[in-house]
């Protein structure tokens, strides 16, 4: 059965052994946040993947990306029943190759202004289009669970724990502990995502966590 935020709050008092007066509710959350930051920006975890589908209109050539993106993988068209990925280009490079608008099947998308993506050639029909991408990480709260807080309860408590070490400032046998078993929750849980893609259950992703191998 999965933690729910109170006893999770509770719990991290409990192996702190310090009470809600020093570590209040407000503080244990930013260091919850500080956590599920950390982890998403070192490991592309399965719950951070997302697709958004949309269409272009003929003669356009810029489409809305989703609200909740932190960084673009791909982007796809689907021209004829045909699924083609366009090459990822910056706006001077979309400027230069179709200076005058020509249409035609898109080869080349760019970032515009950081809430769209233009495209070129500029599609001369009506195309689907599919935006796979990283969202930001979800908050573990009062009201909301994430993949992190059902499934990977210790990784998420362990981190929370070396925070909260850090913030005391001590003892610092206590933070080497809970940042040792932080840092192997850590490897192993990107060793799982790992392992999941390469068994063909979701596309391209590398762990960017130091993943420590055997010599040969």
């Amino acid at each position: 059965m999965a933690i729910t935020y109170t006893n999770f709050l509770t719990q991290v008092r409990n192996y702190t052994e310090v009470s809600s007066n020093v570590l209040s509710d407000t503080l244990l959350d930013q260091f919850i946040k500080n956590t599920e930051l950390d982890i998403a920006s070192k490991v592309d975890y399965d719950d951070l993947r997302k697709f958004s589908n949309s269409n272009f209109t003929a003669a356009n050539r810029a489409v809305s990306l989703p609200g909740d993106l932190k960084y673009l993988r791909a982007v796809k068209i689907t021209d004829g029943g045909t699924e083609v990925f366009l090459e990822k280009r910056d706006q001077t490079f979309i400027a230069e190759f179709n200076p005058t608008g020509a249409q035609g099947q898109p080869k080349y998308y760019a970032t515009y202004n950081d809430k769209n993506i233009i495209v070129a050639p500029t599609p001369a029909s009506a195309l689907a289009i599919q935006i796979q991408y990283i969202k930001n990480a979800p908050h573990f709260d009062s009201t909301t669970s994430t993949m992190l807080s059902d499934q990977y309860e210790n990784l998420l408590l362990y981190g929370v724990l070396v925070e909260c070490f850090s913030y005391l400032k001590g003892p610092l046998d206590m933070y080497n502990l809970y940042k040792t078993r932080y840092d192997k929750a850590l490897e192993a849980f990107a060793l799982e995502q790992m392992g999941s893609r390469r068994r063909g259950q979701y596309t391209d992703g590398v762990p960017r966590v130091k993943i420590d191998s055997p010599s040969p």
